[in-house]
């Protein structure tokens, strides 16, 4: 055998007075006892029975072509029956149950006892021969994994081989240093099976980091029935650039959940913790643990969520562009890891690590909790500006709607500390919320511009300021609970008022802004022009808040009838302003005397009227009227209210003038004419009276 070609002067130890390097290798593997006549007898000890098999077989080896069998004939040698772990695992199984024996019998002797010839344990050779054959199997797989040819923990009978292996060699070490004959007698061995258990240890860490980096199915977070061909396809391509990951389940209807790991792949690194903690290696493990998964977190949340860690100062330099973008990535992290990635380590840490009870799913995800609520304290804290309230209310929602689930995953001493910091957080976020919100009443009241808006169009200030309020009411829950849990009111207001504080700065800002386009109403220098302008901003008010069922729930029918009421009244003050004057050169007063017409009055009556009529068609064709239903509303009106005085006019007193040159220089408009050139006042349209002239004339 090998052990009798590496060692062949085991045999011959009375032949020499010093030890060679032969014979301590000798002391490792057969262990003799310390000189109390070893080879009394025969010179072989029965326990040590693989050292007189050994000697057999080397001598039969050095003699084989002198032995002959009686016939005279000569014998074929014995064939060597090759050791493997298997086969003496079974007998170091044994050896292991006595020595733990041993050790119990001998626990309870003095001192003098145990150092006496009683309390020696005879260690056989195969042990030695067991510890060479796992160091082998371990060279096995170091170099493969090297090549990536193959990986062990694919073969199952291979995990069962090489972890039984671990765990006898671990049992080894364990009563070989609890007992004081192997102390005291059996150093050598100790060393060299303390030397491969390390090794055995180095192994399975760097296994189990490998597991937990290359066995990770590379699909997306949760794989569903909608993209199985894709998995497939996609898993088929990842094997050709890996050999070491491990298989997707061939059952396409099963879902891989995050972290992504098949149940085989759990299991073992499960046996692998067991291992390592039974060998005393259990911090290694759970350091390689620690470090993997946390790496494998976070490279899962850029790849998924596009996010990093950045630190308060960061945000604090951020121009608002760029939080602008950092907060959506923000939100959908902490919603995935409240629903998805941390429930995830969490089970998968208890699957692996039995007996943590949640300390290792902590260290991973405790810190980077407590990171994304000082994201939130620090956008809190960044410059207020009216345009970052919607992105403070997202982040105010998320930490109301997602974090008490991420809570719910830590214990109890953990959790109380992360219910402190979201309170906090939040009450930040909501007071600057509230004063984000109150900026606005602040800025309408500001706005002192002193230009009037061409054609009394809505002025921006009006469109900017409904639009806000309009995307603000899409949050009026949130905003509703922000004004009544972080607004600072005084002591002497009413619980009502904190129950409607949100209401009452919504009502407020109204107020500001009708009082401030009052201001600028004031501008024009004509007043159908203002009348105009109130109209149209009125209108557009009235359309956002009637067109959103959250503004218009906090504002309420009665406020809209005002509003409507008041929009109303402007339109008559336009009316009697521009259309009652020209109604007024339509009148019967001054065209007769003594029952006849005066046809000079007459003469220039209508040419008063159409020169008056020019100047308003000419002026408020420039003039703005967006709002199509307003714009309608108010050439219906004019035209109920011109149309039939023109045409009575033309009636009475059109035959009296006599017809050819004199009928064209006076009668300049037929009814259907004033009729189209109303239609096409307020669009803005600078050339629509030349048009209309000329279309006239066709």
């Amino acid at each position: 055998m090998e052990k009798n070609d590496k060692d062949p002067d085991l045999h011959h130890a009375d032949d020499h007075n010093d030890k060679s390097k032969e014979e301590e290798k000798a002391d490792i593997v057969s262990d003799a006892p310390p000189p109390v006549d070893v080879h009394h007898e025969d010179g072989v000890n029965k326990e040590n029975v693989d050292v007189g098999n050994a000697e057999s077989d080397h001598n039969q080896g050095d003699n084989a072509d002198k032995v002959n069998s009686p016939l005279g004939q000569e014998e074929a040698p014995t064939p060597e029956i090759p050791q493997t772990i298997e086969s003496l695992s079974e007998e170091l199984d044994q050896l292991l149950t006595s020595l733990s024996l041993h050790k119990e019998e001998n626990k309870d002797n003095t001192e003098e006892e145990k150092g006496g010839e009683d309390g020696y344990f005879q260690i056989p050779q195969f042990v030695g021969k067991f510890l060479d054959l796992f160091e082998d199997k371990l060279s096995k797989h170091d170099s493969a994994g090297d090549s990536k040819t193959t990986t062990w923990y694919q073969d199952p009978e291979e995990v069962s081989s090489l972890l039984e292996a671990v765990d006898r060699v671990s049992k080894l070490m364990e009563l070989l240093l609890n007992t004081k004959s192997c102390l005291d007698h059996h150093e050598s061995l100790i060393n060299h099976a303390g030397s491969i258990q390390q090794r055995a240890m180095a192994f399975l860490e760097d296994e189990f980091r490998l597991l937990l980096e290359e066995s990770v199915i590379k699909e997306p977070v949760v794989v569903t029935e909608d993209n199985n061909s894709s998995q497939q396809d996609h898993h088929s391509d990842s094997q050709d650039q890996d050999q070491d990951q491990v298989n997707v389940p061939e059952d396409g209807d099963k879902e891989i959940e995050y972290p992504g790991y098949s149940e085989e792949v759990v299991v073992l690194l499960r046996k692998i913790v067991e291992k390592m903690k039974g060998a005393g290696y259990g911090c290694e493990c759970r350091e390689a643990y620690l470090i993997g998964r946390r790496n494998i977190l976070m490279r899962t949340l850029k790849q998924e969520c596009e996010f990093e860690k950045v630190s308060i100062d960061e945000v604090q330099k951020m121009s608002w562009g760029e939080l602008e973008r950092e907060i959506p990535i923000w939100n959908k992290t902490v919603k995935n890891c409240a629903s998805l990635f941390f429930p995830g380590e969490l089970k998968l840490a208890e699957k692996i690590f039995p007996e943590d009870k949640g300390s290792l799913f902590c260290l991973i995800t405790h810190g980077l909790a407590i990171q994304f609520l000082g994201f939130a304290e620090a956008v809190a804290m960044t410059k207020r500006s009216t345009e970052k309230l919607f992105k403070i209310l997202d982040i105010y929602e998320t930490l109301r709607d997602s974090f008490p689930a991420m809570e719910e995953l830590f214990p109890e001493e953990l959790r109380g500390e992360l219910r402190s910091e979201v309170t906090t957080a939040r009450s930040r976020l909501g007071e600057s919320a509230i004063n984000i919100f109150s900026d606005l009443e602040n800025s309408i009241k500001s706005d002192s511009s002193k230009t009037p808006v061409p054609g009394g169009a809505v002025h921006p200030l009006t469109r900017y300021t409904m639009n806000y309020l309009k995307y603000s009411c899409e949050y009026k829950d949130t905003l509703e609970q922000v004004f009544k849990s972080h607004s600072k009111m005084e002591e002497e207001e009413e619980e009502s008022n904190t129950e409607r504080a949100f209401a009452n700065q919504l009502m407020r800002i109204m107020d500001s802004l009708d009082g401030n386009m009052e201001a600028k109403s004031k501008l024009y220098k004509d007043v159908p022009l203002s009348c105009i302008f109130m109209m149209n901003n009125g209108r557009y008010i009235v359309q956002k808040i009637k067109g959103s069922a959250e503004i218009h729930e906090v504002m309420g029918d009665t406020w809209c009838r005002k509003r409507s009421s008041e929009l109303r009244t402007y339109h008559k003050n336009y009316q009697r302003e521009t259309w009652g004057k020209l109604l007024g050169f339509l009148g019967h007063e001054g065209l007769m005397h003594n029952n006849k017409i005066v046809k000079p009055n007459l003469k220039e009556r209508f040419k008063s009227f159409n020169a008056t009529f020019d100047e308003i068609h000419k002026t408020q064709t420039t003039w703005v009227v967006n709002d199509e239903q307003l714009q309608s509303e108010l050439r219906v009106s004019i035209t109920a209210v011109m149309i039939p005085a023109y045409r009575a006019f033309m009636a009475r007193f059109g035959q009296y003038l006599d017809p050819g040159r004199q009928t064209e220089k006076y009668v300049k408009y037929q009814p259907e004419d004033i009729e189209d050139l109303i239609d096409q006042l307020f669009e803005g349209n600078t050339s629509s009276s030349s048009t209309a002239t000329a279309k006239r004339r066709t």
